[in-house]
């Protein structure tokens, strides 16, 4: 790990200021509750000459109800404390849900929505310093003819990355918004439109985000009434791990016909992957065992899966299947 220049500024404004304009990340880098940025110092996938601190900027950890029943999240609350929150638990059971599994109660304490939503790609061929990848500016992804197991089968190509992040499928499928602050000012945009699929422009980087930008705060507005929602996570160890693949999905319902919904897959793709055509198969409907066929098969119709995760497409289907029994029941 090469020494760095540590900044803590006390505001936002401020900390947008010390990034750099370029994206070369050897100028500097942002710490959150720096779970992943740690692995990538020890490991040497970035050694930015500053590494600027956002934990002295105050209300970044502040989680507020606003008065008309949204909720904001600044980007340093804790996933611990997102998962404990009784009316997250209650309003949006899907966003409670994917904070609480994601790694252990160690990480959770410490990991922060602006982290978990901006982590780095998991891929062992991005994680080895010594293979210059696509993503790292090489001619190739690895993946793609290598060790895929863990990669992408909906939306891959020219790389074949995953996003790792939990919290990234329930807010999208909550509708929420990523504030974003620059010297220029302020935008919002919303967090379906903020990951980039590599075709896309996403091939060093995964989300829109630009280098002197830092994410302040995540909006989630208020949802209609009647909403059931789960988040149900595959992972290859029972705790401390990565999804294999999950199912962000909220269901509105009346008289036992849906009258809404959002579906999202997380550890398939490498954006959190909506599948807008399954939701529509469900409007209107009762949800059978002929409608969830429909909705299951549609969700993964454009999988095109590599040579070592076939297994993720009956995978995905089970857990459609088993999230939208659940919210039925």
């Amino acid at each position: 790990m090469n020494t760095f220049d540590l900044q803590k500024p006390t505001s936002i404004e401020s900390a947008a200021a010390l990034l750099p304009t370029s994206s070369d990340s050897r100028q500097a880098v942002l710490l959150a509750g720096g779970q992943d940025l740690l692995g990538e110092l020890k490991d040497g996938l970035v050694e930015p000459e500053r590494v600027v601190n956002l934990k002295g900027v105050a209300g970044l950890d502040a989680m507020n109800w606003e008065a008309d029943g949204s909720l904001t999240l600044g980007a340093l609350v804790t996933l611990q404390s997102l998962a404990e929150e009784p009316r997250v638990l209650e309003e949006m059971a899907v966003l409670a849900e994917a904070a609480q599994q994601v790694g252990s109660p160690q990480i959770r304490s410490v990991g922060t929505v602006g982290g978990n939503l901006n982590q780095r790609p998991r891929c062992w061929y991005y994680r080895n310093a010594d293979s210059v990848c696509l993503k790292k500016g090489g001619t190739h992804c690895f993946a793609q003819l290598g060790e895929n197991k863990y990669n992408a089968i909906l939306g891959g190509g020219p790389t074949y990355i995953v996003h790792p992040s939990d919290l990234a499928p329930a807010l999208v499928a909550l509708g929420a918004s990523a504030v974003l602050v620059s010297p220029r000012g302020r935008r919002t945009v919303l967090l379906s439109e903020y990951y980039l699929l590599p075709a896309d422009d996403g091939i060093t980087r995964e989300t829109i985000r630009e280098p002197d930008e830092v994410l302040a705060s995540v909006h989630v507005p208020v949802q209609r009434q009647g909403m059931r929602s789960t988040y149900i996570k595959f992972r290859e160890r029972g705790s401390y791990d990565w999804a294999l693949s999950s199912v962000a999905l909220c269901l509105w319902m009346s008289d036992g016909m849906t009258t809404g919904a959002r579906l999202v897959l997380g550890g398939v793709a490498p954006t959190p992957w909506r599948c807008e055509s399954s939701e529509l198969l469900l409007v209107g409907h009762a949800v059978d065992e002929q409608t969830i066929r429909r909705v299951v098969d549609e969700a993964l119709r454009q999988a095109e899966p590599l040579s070592d995760n076939a297994y993720k497409v009956p995978l995905t289907k089970g857990l459609v299947t088993r999230a939208l029994q659940t919210l039925a029941s």
